[in-house]
């Protein structure tokens, strides 16, 4: 049984999402040199819509997309139910901000964040709610500090709600972003949460609020910090080979794909994750000692960031 949850709670989340959205896009604009959001607004047949932004071609993101939708449905789809069957066949409320950015210098890491709110109802019974979200970094070449920095926000939004949130978001995280066909991390990880509704509502919706108020924080410095260095033909191949990987588990693995294209939600809003230009290359390995061969064996495997580093 989770706490009760009103119509003025559901329309609170939606409105903060909302501005979350423009915070965010206000941000990355700060770090481009004259690129701008483009949004179009869309409608769902089913019922609902939402605001997908897109930045293209600018001097620091090649495409960066951040995406609100609020969608409902009559059925909950299998990507939402497998976890909760006993749901199964209940009309639904979903409504979320996700974003990807990936940058165009290799030496900035591609970066993903989502918050969310479900709600399943049925007729005779209360509804029954949950929040999700989270945010991950993916970098071509990795710098421990980057990814000390990225971990030690991920903590700090999760501390005032208990020691044990970051650990068990971030060994989640991990878990999740786990590429099982290749064996392999899709980069340093951050947190990951489902299924969230263990506190009362509105501690649930201070949370979703502190991770997505923080991605900024995270992931803005790191872009200022590596966006002039220097690069040259190979460390944009190593870039565009290493976002096949980001590729395949959107398209495979990651939930919130499946469940749009489950629900017929708008296909290019869904697929703004994708990368403009990618390539792939039949049974490649770096050369040992190289620094793209660094970021298989330091980087993308879990570990204890914080712990190893001092963070």
């Amino acid at each position: 049984m989770t706490d009760p949850v009103s119509e003025d709670d559901i329309n609170g989340v939606e409105a903060w999402l909302r501005q979350l959205q423009d915070a965010i896009c206000t941000a990355l604009e700060a770090c481009e040199s004259g690129a701008r959001f483009r949004e179009d607004a869309w409608q769902r047949a089913e019922g609902g819509g939402g605001r997908t932004r897109v930045l293209a071609g600018g001097a620091t993101f090649e495409q960066a997309g951040v995406n609100f939708s609020h969608v409902t449905g009559a059925n909950l789809p299998p990507a939402a139910s497998a976890r909760r069957p006993e749901l199964a066949g209940r009309r639904f409320r979903a409504m979320g901000v996700s974003l990807v950015v990936h940058p165009q210098n290799p030496y900035v890491p591609t970066s993903h964040a989502n918050v969310r709110l479900f709600v399943a109802e049925k007729e005779g019974a209360a509804p029954v709610w949950w929040f999700g979200g989270g945010f991950d970094l993916t970098p071509y070449y990795g710098f421990e500090e980057d990814a000390v920095a990225w971990h030690r926000v991920a903590r700090d939004a999760c501390q005032p709600f208990g020691d044990d949130v970051y650990p068990r978001y971030k060994q989640w995280c991990d878990e999740y972003f786990h590429l099982k066909h290749r064996d392999e991390q899709r980069g340093v990880g951050g947190l990951f949460f489902d299924d969230l509704n263990e506190w009362p509502f509105a501690r649930c919706l201070a949370f979703i609020q502190a991770v997505g108020s923080k991605y900024i924080e995270a992931y803005v410095p790191i872009v200022e910090r590596r966006k002039a260095t220097p690069f040259g033909e190979r460390e944009r191949d190593f870039q565009l080979y290493r976002r096949g990987r980001y590729v395949e588990f959107n398209l495979v693995y990651d939930r919130g794909t499946i469940f749009g294209l489950q629900t017929g939600g708008r296909t290019e809003s869904i697929l703004m994750s994708l990368p403009p230009n990618v390539r792939w290359r039949y049974a490649w390995t770096p050369e040992p000692g190289t620094p793209e061969a660094r970021l298989y064996t330091d980087f993308i495997r879990p570990r204890d960031w914080l712990g190893e580093f001092g963070g």
